[in-house]
This record gives structure tokens, sequence and C-alpha cells, in this order.
């Protein structure tokens, strides 16, 4: 059996391959609210052959989103929905995840294809579920000054600091009653722990600032509390920036320490991306973010998972059999094919038995007819 459809263990996880679906948000939610939309468009992923399929960044709170259309888990009406997806999951033998977040200064943002044409009326507005409030931030500073998009934050002061926290957790709990696998701290591109982590984004002086002990202690604080509830049984993921691909900004050095300290508190796998500040820009290749995994691997001994155009399925099978990460994770490519799992099987030499049982049959006779 080839590495990529092998079988993978995170504490009382087994997945039945490597190939992961990294979050992708949809902006399709009306208060938090998981639709249809989102049925269909994760459901597929689970019939197409992936070991596990990561949900869209999901606020902890209302102010958490990034716009008014991101899925929400800061109320137990959000559950049920949510469930419905896992279940499916299920059905078809892949496991469930969902990506935890806060936006902090990139929160209430528009979502690209509502226009003002679009938003014009009560009525229109209502439709979509548009809101828009004051994001939150380690610093008083916004994400781009040059974009009318972001706002200026609000500084969060203690309470707001614990609410967060308690926000964290809570949607964890929230996770677990909706039958969630695995639940990802999302510490990336940007949003609110990414801003407390990088010397761009946090300029405080307090004991949230300065030092990277300092800046590193609301991500390892979440981190913890979220512990504490999730089951020990589950595993915990983060998904860091590696980098921030800027001058001055956070670098690979500091996600191995963060990577550390993570692992000490139970965290079970790191999620490698990069970038996500306005200062910061990389320039986007084939498999280009896998040098982060490798780092923070070798240098925190935790499992990671590239991402980032990794749809070519020998270089997938490669980066795993030399070590450089432990999953494949796909977004776009996971849009472009979402049966990448099912080829990926037949071209690394397995058979059928991975398709779901409605379509087995079905592939199989399509390739006795092309063999002539």
């Amino acid at each position: 059996m080839s590495k990529l459809m092998s079988p993978i263990a995170l504490r009382g996880l087994t997945l039945r391959n490597r190939t992961v679906v990294a979050p992708m948000c949809q902006y399709s939610a009306i208060d938090g609210f998981a639709n249809d939309w989102h049925m269909v468009h994760l459901g597929r992923f689970g019939m197409g052959g992936f070991g596990l399929v990561i949900l869209e960044a999901t606020g902890i709170l209302p102010e958490a989103r990034i716009s008014y259309g991101d899925l929400g888990l800061w109320k137990d009406e959000h559950i049920s929905p949510l469930a419905r997806i896992v279940d499916f999951l299920h059905g078809q033998g892949a496991a469930a995840g969902i990506q935890l977040a806060h936006a902090g200064r990139k929160a209430s943002t528009p979502v690209s294809w509502h226009g003002p044409q679009d938003l014009a009326t009560e009525e229109q507005r209502r439709a979509v579920g548009y809101e828009h409030w004051q994001p939150v931030a380690p610093s008083a500073e916004s994400h781009d000054p040059d974009n009318p998009d972001y706002q200026v934050p609000a500084a969060l002061d203690r309470d707001g600091i614990r609410r967060v926290i308690d926000g964290f957790v809570a949607a964890a709990r929230r996770a677990q009653t909706a039958g969630f696998d695995v639940v990802e701290i999302h510490a990336a591109h940007g949003y609110l722990l990414n801003q407390f982590l990088s010397p761009l984004a946090n300029h405080r002086t307090d004991e949230y600032g300065g030092s990277r002990e300092n800046r590193m202690r609301l991500v390892l604080e979440v981190a913890e509390a979220v512990r504490a509830v999730w089951p020990e049984d589950k595993p915990l993921l983060a998904r860091l920036s590696v980098s921030d691909n800027a001058e001055g900004g956070w670098t690979i050095e500091d996600s191995v320490a963060l990577a550390r300290e993570l692992k000490a508190r139970g965290v079970d796998a790191i999620d490698c991306s990069s970038g996500g500040l306005a200062q910061g820009r990389i320039k986007s290749a084939r498999a280009y973010q896998v040098p982060f995994a490798e780092a923070v691997k070798a240098g925190a001994g935790i499992p990671t998972m590239a991402v980032g155009v990794l749809g070519d399925i020998q270089v997938a099978e490669t980066i795993l059999e030399n070590g450089q990460a432990d999953f494949i994770a796909l977004a776009r490519g996971a849009l472009d094919d979402p049966n990448w799992p099912l080829h990926a099987n037949r071209e690394l030499g397995g058979d059928y038995t991975l398709w779901p049982v409605q379509t087995r049959r079905v592939a199989e006779y399509d390739r006795v007819m092309a063999q002539g």
C-alpha cells in the first residue's frame, strides 16, 4: 500500500488514509448556521475518499467571524445542522474535523459577491444575514489601513481575552456534542491568535505582548483550555502560519518553539500554512509550503500536515515517503477534484474498494471497458 493511502492513527482516531480536506470558507451561512450548501459541499469529499474533512473557520463568538456569512458554533442551536454533516461523513468512512476560529481585526469584512446593489434594502440584507460590527484585536491597529474593508479594531482588555478563551472552550464542547472527531485551533492567516503571535500585529505592553513568550501566551492558554474539555481519545490540531513571510515578523524558528509548547499541552499535529498579514507575501507554487511542515516536524518532533498546491499525486506520495510531513491537505485541489483520493489510490496501485458502494461497480466497469 502507498504511504498516501495508508491508515494513520492520532490518539484513538485512525484515519483510513492521509488525505485531508483543508478548511475552506464558503461565506454561505446565515447567523452561523450550516445549511444544504455546506452539506453537499462537504459531503462530496467524504464520498471522494478523503481520510479527514475539516470544516471551514467557524466563529467561536458572533464577533469572531470573518464575515456575516461564516459558520458559527457560539450557541447550542448551531449543533444540529453540523451533526447532520458529521453523520454523513462518518457514513462515507471519513473523519470529521472542525476549525475553531476568531478573525480578530480581520472580522466583519464583506462577502465578495454581495455588492452594494445586493444590500440596498433591509429585505435584501436580511435575506443574506448581513451584519456589521467592530472587530477586536491585540492592538488597536487596522490589518491594512489602505483597504477600507478593514476597520480599526478595539484592543482586547483582560475581560475580552477571557471571553475569547471561554469562547473556544464552549465551541469545543459543542463540537463534541455534534460528533466531530477532530478540533483544529486556527492560529494562522493573520487572524486573532496569529495577530497575538506576530510582532507586526501585537504591540501590547502587558503579559500578552513584547517577548515571544508573552506573544505565545494566548495561543497556549487556548490550547490548554480546549484540551482540558476535548475528549482524551480525540486529536487536537493547531493551524499555524509558520512564517509571516515579512521582515520583522513571526519566523519558522518561532513556530518550532511554539509547536514544542503546543505538543507539551496535548496538541497532536500542526497544520502548516503561512502568511496572512498585509506586510507578508509569498509566491504560490507547487508544494511551496512543504518546507514549513518539514521544519516544524523535525524541530518540534510533532506530526505535521502539508498544504499548498499539492494536487500532484506522485509529489504528495514523495513528500510522505521522505518524511517531510505526515498528512497531505488539499483545498482548491479538492474543489477541482473531489474524488482526488479515489484517483490517487488507483494511480498508486490500489483497487476500487475506496469508492462508495453505489458507484464502485460502475467505476470497475469503466476500467474494464477502457482496457478493451
